[in-house]
């Protein structure tokens, strides 16, 4: 049996019901969704008192999610049967058993999972789009395929994907919403024929129905003007403990693909510089704002003072344009973070205003051998054949969804490259920096294992196939190139038609690293092929591991409200409602998020225990008391989407999702919470100060998704 299995099954026996709800128990306002990772079975006609269910069950992982290397959801079902008579009853034969089969809808391939009975079994992953599960009452235990009586079926959520009626939405703009008055209309038709809204671009091979090619934003197009310097390439700034470093917002011109934009940087470079200083040090940024706008600088994942965290109205004013603000950054955490403004991100993060912080320890050897670093800023940019999608000026566009781009960058620039000798190791620091995307990344045919996180190492380092990281995450990962030639660095990720109500993959490269035949001195592959333990972090975590098993401290539930969506909007919505993935990879409803706005969509942050919601909440806590939260992504939401949720100032771990325990810790300051998802955490509120807790899809957070906590 796998250690994957084995977790499981100890999480079932293990851990008390209140700190352990689980999708298939009884369902409960904060526990996560029955209806999304929960299959009821259905007995076979003539078969009376029979039961059974399947959790998909999250296997054990350094993700909140697990996926292949293409995108794929990958589950552990938890067979929990009831009522099965003896297997002689059913079929006379010495070696018969009951035996579960998961295949797709069409049925062309079946695919054994193993042995079932009454009660519980954990059985191999599953990592299908759309299946459906048989339990069968097998001649022989030794069948490679299904040929006994089907005692039990059922079908995975996601089955309930299927086209709606186009007849119903093909004729055109389905009327006018309620309350819309003929002026408003008017507007709408005058918008679409705008030029300063340029068509928001198709994802390739989907159709989109005429009501929403007709879908504009109720805002104002915006984008910087000017003719700005080029922008340089990022620098490499190596501080002292005490030195000062000089920072600046200001316009950049760019050039990707062919087009030229105008867009933000720090000091003239995209993105900004690569800042490296050794842990325990203390900086001083001199900021000045040359922007046409107020701004702030957030130093992410840091734990510093409260007043130096760059929170506007929370922690500090905006600089207006012109001014300036000087920060004092101290550092008391090796690993990899990054800057960027907490005002307005939708625009000023989408424009460019970024860069990472490297923190290093004194002993300089956190993460074990490597042979080079390189550190990595993943992003994405919305253009259209003539330049870049306008940003909402009064409210931010794409709120239902996020802003999703069709460009990706690594470093600010279009197609990554990197030379190495065959064998190298290189040791690779990976910063979400998109908007919204969370991406499936990964270095095609090149082994790789994940050795920290955000703010820490992993107690174990874990070999992966591809890193699932959510917008504001951070991984360090060990890559090891032993083959010559070229390995493809890629987002694999599976879309979702929801017009005809499929599954598709989508393959985005985002550069490439070419393999000399020579090779490399230092070779480090016994090294690399050995998972290392960190000891240390154990002993230090295992404390905290033990809040496992009590109940949450804190709630908060995500979740959203609508108003004055367009018609088309609103009826696709509900249909698409019947199924939601856990994670929504890529834009597949574009017109549908790009005229949604802050105007309509408010993204909450709502504590159960009070009915308060965002900034109304009021949590205190003591300091250097652990506090247990639990963030429950609400299924029964107008659109169920993942949250990246992140604390400032702080450090916590992610102790279960949906129940099964994380055996695997690490110090994270955000985590991806899927759709439906229910995510516990153990806060180590050591900072005091009054901090934010938002989502980090920046539109969802201009959209009100945020709240604040203070540490008393």
């Amino acid at each position: 049996m796998s250690e994957g299995r084995i977790l499981v099954l100890l999480a079932i026996a293990a851990a008390p019901v209140a700190a352990q709800q689980r999708p298939c128990d009884p369902p409960t306002p904060l526990g996560p969704s029955h209806d999304l990772y929960c299959i009821e079975l259905v007995p076979a006609p003539g078969l009376v008192g029979i039961s059974g269910r399947v959790e998909l069950g999250v296997p054990p992982g350094p993700f909140a999610v697990a996926v292949t290397p293409d995108g794929r959801s990958r589950y552990v079902p938890i067979v929990s049967l009831h009522g099965l008579p003896p297997q002689a009853s059913l079929v006379k034969a010495t070696s018969a058993a009951y035996v579960a089969w998961v295949a797709p809808p069409q049925m062309d391939t079946v695919i054994k999972l193993g042995e079932v009975r009454n009660g519980s079994t954990a059985l191999r992953a599953v990592d299908l789009d759309k299946f459906v599960v048989l339990i069968t009452a097998e001649r022989d235990r030794r069948a490679r395929e299904p040929t006994g009586r089907v005692v039990l079926r059922g079908q995975s959520p996601s089955t309930r994907l299927f086209p709606p009626d186009l007849l119903e939405f093909s004729i055109g703009a389905m009327g006018e919403s309620p309350g819309m008055s003929q002026h408003e209309h008017r507007d709408w038709d005058t918008a679409r024929d705008s030029l300063e809204w340029p068509m928001v671009p198709m994802p390739r091979g989907l159709t989109m129905l005429p009501a929403e090619l007709a879908l504009r934003p109720h805002v104002s197009p915006y984008w910087p003007a000017g003719a700005p310097p080029v922008a340089r390439p990022r620098e490499q700034r190596r501080l002292a403990d005490g030195d000062t470093l000089r920072l600046e917002a200001g316009l950049v011109r760019r050039s990707l693909n062919g087009q030229t934009y105008t867009m933000y940087g720090f000091n003239g470079q995209y993105p900004g510089p690569l800042i490296e200083v050794a842990r325990g040090s203390e900086i001083v940024v001199a900021f000045t704002n040359h922007l046409p706008e107020s701004t702030t600088v957030h130093w992410h994942g840091i734990r510093l003072d409260n007043r130096f965290d760059g929170v506007s109205g929370l922690t500090q004013p905006a600089v207006a344009p012109g001014g300036a603000f000087t920060y004092r950054v101290r550092f008391p955490d090796a690993g990899i973070y990054w800057y960027h403004p907490h005002v307005r991100e939708d625009v000023q993060q989408e424009l460019g205003l970024y860069g990472n912080v490297r923190v290093r320890s004194s002993a300089g050897a956190e993460y074990g051998p490597a042979n080079r670093e390189q550190v990595l800023m993943l992003d994405d940019l919305l253009v259209g054949a003539a330049g870049p999608i306008p940003l909402g000026l009064e409210s931010p566009t794409h709120t239902l969804m996020g802003r999703f781009g069709n460009l990706f960058l690594v470093n600010g620039a279009p197609d990554y490259r990197l030379a190495v000798r065959r064998g190298e190791v290189i040791r690779f620091f990976l910063t979400n920096a998109s908007n919204t995307r969370t991406m499936n990344v990964s270095f095609t045919g090149a082994r790789m294992k994940v050795v920290a996180s955000d703010a820490g190492t992993f107690e174990r380092e874990a070999w992966v196939e591809s890193v699932v990281i959510a917008p504001a995450e951070r991984y360090v990962v060990h890559v090891r190139f032993d083959r010559p030639g070229r390995v493809a660095l890629v987002n694999r990720v599976q879309g979702l038609d929801h017009l005809f109500g499929r599954f598709f993959l989508e393959v985005d490269t985002l550069g490439a690293v070419d393999v000399a035949a020579e090779r490399v001195r230092d070779d480090l592959g016994a090294s690399f092929a050995a998972l290392q333990r960190d000891t240390a972090t154990t002993r230090q975590l295992e404390p905290y591991r033990q809040l496992l098993q009590r109940p949450a401290d804190k709630s908060l539930i995500l979740t959203l409200e609508t108003r004055g969506l367009p018609p088309v909007t609103q009826r696709l919505m509900q249909l698409d409602s019947i199924y939601f993935a856990p994670v929504e990879w890529s834009g597949t409803m574009p017109m549908m998020n790009w005229a949604s706005t802050g105007r309509e969509v408010r993204w909450i942050l709502r504590d159960p225990a009070t009915g308060r919601e965002n900034m109304d909440i009021d949590w205190r806590f003591a300091r250097g008391e652990p506090v247990k939260l639990r963030l429950v992504n609400e299924r029964m939401s107008f659109h169920g989407m993942q949250h990246p949720i992140h604390l400032h100032g702080q450090r916590f771990l992610v102790l279960a999702v949906n129940g099964v325990p994380n055996a695997d810790l690490a110090w994270k300051d955000t985590v991806l919470v899927p759709a439906g998802s229910v995510v516990d955490i153990v806060l180590d509120p050591s900072n005091p100060g009054r901090w934010m807790l938002h989502c980090h899809i920046a539109e969802h957070l201009s959209a009100g998704m945020m709240m604040a906590f203070t540490v008393e």
